[in-house]
C-alpha cells in the first residue's frame, strides 16, 4: 500500500489488487499495478505530499480558476458550471484549458460559448 494514503485509497488498493488477482491480470505484479494506479489518483486529486506543497506554495495549476478542483473534472461536469461563469471566468478556464488539457472538444464548446456571450 502506498505510504501516507488515507483509509479510502487503501480500499481501493485492497480491491485492485484482489480483483487483479481474481481476474488473472499483471501476474506476480498485482500489489505494484494497483500501487501505481492509487498513487496516480493521489497525485491527481492533490493527495500527495508534493501536490499539498505546491497548494501551500500557491503553485497549484488550477488554483486561480473560478471553478474549484477543476484538474479533476470532466466535460460534462465543466460545461454544467459555465452558466454561472462571467466571459473572463471562462477565458480563464480556456487559457487554462489550452495550457494544460488541451481536450479537444471541450475547447470547441468553451470557444461557442465564448463568441455567443
Amino acid at each position: 500500500m502506498p505510504a501516507g494514503a488515507n483509509a479510502k485509497r487503501e480500499k481501493e488498493y485492497s480491491e485492485l489488487e484482489g480483483r487483479f488477482k481474481k481476474e488473472g491480470r499483471y501476474r506476480g505484479r498485482e500489489e505494484e499495478v494497483a500501487s501505481r494506479i492509487v498513487n496516480k489518483q493521489r497525485t491527481q486529486y492533490g493527495e500527495t505530499k508534493g501536490e499539498k506543497e505546491k497548494d501551500r506554495q500557491g503553485k497549484s495549476p488550477d488554483r486561480n480558476l473560478p471553478v474549484k478542483d477543476y484538474q479533476s473534472m470532466t466535460i460534462p461536469q465543466v460545461l454544467k458550471k459555465l452558466g454561472s461563469l462571467s466571459a473572463g471566468e471562462v477565458r480563464k478556464i480556456r487559457t487554462y484549458e489550452a495550457r494544460h488539457k488541451n481536450r479537444k472538444g471541450l475547447m470547441q464548446k468553451l470557444d461557442r460559448w465564448l463568441a455567443t456571450s
